[in-house]
């Protein structure tokens, strides 16, 4: 239980993080914060262990703080793309003007 509360900690901390490196504005709360974290600290496990062989050592497992906010940096980065994509209004289908 106490690994659980420790995880959330700083998957919060790395989405605080994340949020201060990468510019733009990010309307998202705690809970949304505490997610991109999370995310990050899965993908940055993921990417560290396919870097450095460790994937076939353990299970897929969550990074350390820096590669929680290095995969949460990268995860805020497609979310911001992917969003702005579906908020221009009228670009689905068409060419250039």
């Amino acid at each position: 239980m106490l690994s659980l509360l420790w995880f959330l900690l700083i998957g919060l901390v790395a989405g605080l993080l994340a949020r201060a490196i990468v510019p733009g504005k990010d309307s998202m709360g705690w809970l949304a914060t505490m997610v991109l974290g999370v995310t990050g600290s899965l993908a940055g496990g993921l990417l560290l262990g396919l870097l450095t062989g460790g994937m076939r050592d353990r299970d897929f497992g969550p990074a350390g703080l820096l590669g929680s906010v290095t995969g949460a940096v990268i995860v805020l980065i497609v979310y911001n793309r992917l969003a702005a994509r579906r908020s221009i209004p009228g670009s689905a289908g068409r060419g250039p003007a």
